[in-house]
């Protein structure tokens, strides 16, 4: 039998290579990673928005055991190891605890990721008549681009609240039966001008104007018969006028479901995936867990898409505020002091995608140092741009404590970075999570197409970072 020379024993024994998360998973980890991207197409198709996925977490985590916050400040009962909390923000973010052996004060292990994608939302005043036709003014949020959402089917989410206080939700364009919202483009023959134009103008903001109808309203001693029409129709199946618009959210995505990409059905294509993949993972991740060390905390904001601005986002005091009823709970002799160590103690996982290695655009990318979809779970020292401009930049010490919990947990990884050092950038919420002194590191899913309507993740990595996330738990 041929023995191998020692330079390839040496190569062998000093070099790195990642490795294809597939081969790693034998026939029974192969059925739990496929039963598990069953649940996550569900769980991207339900929550589209961020009032609908900061639902369906609370409707899950409650069939899981998990009781309000709430229930315990009023009875001003301390919740005791193994037991399951949530608290709501305002409908559109979460927060969920298994409360650990340890105390408060030295800390928890926290998984942060946020709720909101990039969309298109209404306009306060968004219906007009233009040339017989109905549209809605529209507001994008997000990076979004513009070309992306023209001529594909879209679906209206979102809540209406009347002046009485009734507040109405609403979906349309899911079901089959719905019908379907559109924003027009030119026809090519037409549109010289337009493809001599850069991508970035070719469709502008004030042109992602939704078609909502043309049949005019039978009355000829009136204008805009076709906008009439359409508020008849919106207030005989919602009863809401015109002025409901003003106070409204409302918001545009594409219709339809997520759906099995490839041949081999290996991937997962769908809209929201950035971030609803580390929702989802995170999610699953903290309902495996009863009776950690460490208390375990799975959070979900919103408003990161357009900078962790406003009451909801990560920004807000909600988390800390939050944090602070539970130590109240917990420590009678509690002091500020006590709340300041709980939280500069804890270990974090920030949940957020990252951009797989596209072979169709490998100009941006440094192939050495970007992640690859199907290598398992993502690893990102850093974000920002350029100079790493705007990022947290975890510690050498503490990534080597998630590399240990992930190799000794047989968690498939990788180190990844957001393409070539000039070409961009991005952020995350970890930077907000790191200021309060945590251990924080980017930490999830690579997808391609990030930001578009319908992004691809790998089954396989959606599986290692439930698994990933799992073990940051119990560790």
């Amino acid at each position: 039998m041929k023995t191998e020379s020692e330079g390839k024993n040496l190569q062998k024994s000093l070099t790195h290579k990642w490795h294809n998360a597939w081969d790693k998973l034998d026939n029974e980890e192969l059925e739990k990673a496929l039963a598990v991207n069953e649940r996550y197409k569900s769980f991207l198709d339900t929550g589209k928005t961020e009032r609908e996925a900061s639902d369906e977490i609370i409707r899950i985590a409650k069939q899981n055991g998990f009781i309000s916050l709430d229930c315990f400040i009023e009875s001003n009962k301390s919740p005791e190891g193994g037991e399951k909390l949530y608290a709501s923000n305002k409908g559109k973010g979460v927060v969920l605890f298994v409360i650990g052996n340890d105390k408060l004060e030295d800390g928890m292990n926290i998984i942060g990721s946020h709720l909101d994608a990039p969309r298109i939302d209404l306009k306060q005043f968004p219906l007009y008549e233009d040339s017989e036709l109905a549209l809605l003014k529209t507001h994008y949020y997000g990076g979004i681009k513009k070309y992306q959402w023209v001529t594909m089917p879209l679906a209206m989410h979102g809540v209406i609240v009347k002046p009485n206080g009734d507040k109405i939700s609403i979906v349309i364009g899911e079901d089959e039966q719905d019908p379907v919202f559109f924003i027009t483009d030119l026809l090519p023959h037409l549109a010289k001008d337009q493809m001599d134009k850069k991508m970035g103008d070719g469709i502008t903001g004030e042109g992602l104007n939704i078609l909502f109808g043309s049949i005019p309203y039978k009355d000829d001693e009136i204008s805009d018969k076709v906008k009439l029409n359409v508020l008849k129709i919106l207030h005989d199946r919602y009863g809401i006028s015109e002025g409901d618009f003003t106070t409204a959210e409302i918001e545009i995505v594409p219709a339809g479901k997520s759906r099995d990409v490839g041949i081999d059905r290996s991937m997962v294509g769908g809209y929201g995936q950035d971030d609803r993949a580390c929702v989802f993972t995170s999610l699953q991740a903290i309902l495996a867990i009863d009776k950690p060390q460490k208390t375990a905390v799975a959070l979900f904001v919103d408003k990161e898409e357009i900078g962790s601005v406003g009451n909801t986002s990560m920004a807000s005091k909600f988390f800390e505020n939050t944090v602070a009823e539970l130590v109240n709970l917990t420590d009678k002799n509690h002091s500020d002091l006590v709340l300041r160590r709980a939280l500069s103690n804890s270990c974090v996982l920030s949940g957020d995608t990252l951009a797989g290695f596209d072979p169709n655009y490998p100009e941006v990318m440094d192939k050495r140092n970007t992640p690859y979809i199907g290598r398992g779970i993502t690893l990102m020292k850093y974000t920002g741009s350029k100079g790493k401009g705007g990022s947290n930049d975890a510690n050498a010490e503490y990534l080597n404590r998630i590399r240990k919990i992930f190799d000794d947990n047989q968690v498939v990884w990788q180190m990844g970075e957001l393409g070539k050092v000039d070409q961009g950038g991005g952020g995350t919420i970890a930077y907000i999570l790191a200021g309060y002194g945590m251990e924080v590191v980017d930490c999830g899913v690579s997808l391609l197409s990030v930001h578009g309507p319908f992004e691809i993740a790998s089954k396989a990595d959606i599986y290692m970072t439930y698994k990933g996330y799992k073990s940051f738990y119990e560790a």
